[in-house]
């Protein structure tokens, strides 16, 4: 670009504290038709459960069906949305979770259950997760793992089945039953072993034991040789916001040990539901 375009442009400029950033005041921005029509169509999924299909997007946006078919296509196959072949509607696919592993890492939710989390890994000595819903996984927003332990990063952002995981049973056991329908049902299930539930009766069957009994078990039913048990942590109205377990191989977690890492387990939980709840009672000052 010419130094002729800013000469003749009266836009006044502001030194950001980075060095060699540079913004603009008073000046109206500049916009890319294109990737402005990305962030309108991803802040308007955002804004749906079940997802929207071309002719919606094109409709609420007002934009051409042969503009939004392309915009779609792209991210379809960018990884950041998917296209439920039954009913042809677009929704968030999991490129988006990995972006979003810088926030994810930051949230309120983390920050508050950190130290409790680090807690209950040091009276198990296992390995400890936190994860929240995102459509039909168990994403992990945190992990604390025993002194010795191989550290894998990895793990923030990664997403589990939640029909044979601890944490995807305890998050999905209290959703109320349109929403279950609408992420939970209508989901193919793989079959990761021979003790994987698949079955929706059957899964159902199991989260009535895990509202029950308040902690839901992964007895090898995601990989064989380990056992998982998770607890819910609830927020406003009773709402599950997010779940924790402890995780070990079926050695460090021998099912006669179940009950008694579930209570733990269970108790931690109610902790951090509890502090949300004072902290989500407090106003801003």
């Amino acid at each position: 670009m010419s130094s002729g375009f800013w000469q003749n442009r009266p836009t006044l400029f502001n030194r950001l504290n980075v060095p060699g950033e540079w913004t603009l005041i008073g000046e109206k921005p500049y916009l890319v038709p294109s990737v402005d029509r990305v962030l309108a169509v991803l802040e308007l999924l955002a804004r749906s459960r079940r997802g929207f299909s071309i002719s919606e997007i094109s409709r609420s946006l007002s934009l051409p069906k042969s503009s939004t078919y392309l915009t779609l296509s792209t991210l379809a196959h960018r990884g950041y949305l998917q296209k439920n072949p039954q009913t042809g509607k677009y929704y968030f696919g999991l490129k988006l979770v990995s972006l979003s592993r810088s926030i994810l890492e930051n949230l309120d939710l983390r920050e508050e259950a950190k130290q409790l989390l680090i807690s209950l890994m040091k009276e198990t000595a296992l390995t400890v997760h936190l994860a929240v819903l995102e459509r039909n996984e168990a994403v992990i927003i945190d992990r604390v793992e025993p002194s010795g332990t191989t550290k894998m990063a990895d793990w923030i952002g990664r997403g589990l089945d939640v029909n044979c995981s601890g944490v995807g049973k305890a998050l999905i056991a209290f959703l109320p039953e349109n929403e279950f329908n609408q992420q939970i049902s209508a989901k193919a299930w793989a079959k990761h072993n021979e003790n994987t539930i698949v079955s929706i009766r059957a899964l159902k069957r199991e989260l009535a034991k895990v509202r029950e009994s308040g902690y839901a078990l992964d007895d090898e039913e995601d990989e064989i040789g380990v056992r998982c048990i998770g607890a819910p942590i609830f927020g406003k109205k009773e709402r599950v916001v997010a779940a924790i377990s402890v995780a070990g191989t079926t050695s460090e977690i021998p099912i006669e040990r179940v009950p008694t890492l579930a209570g733990m387990v269970k108790k931690v939980a109610a902790n951090i539901s509890s502090h949300l709840a004072y902290v989500e009672s407090v106003p801003p000052e």
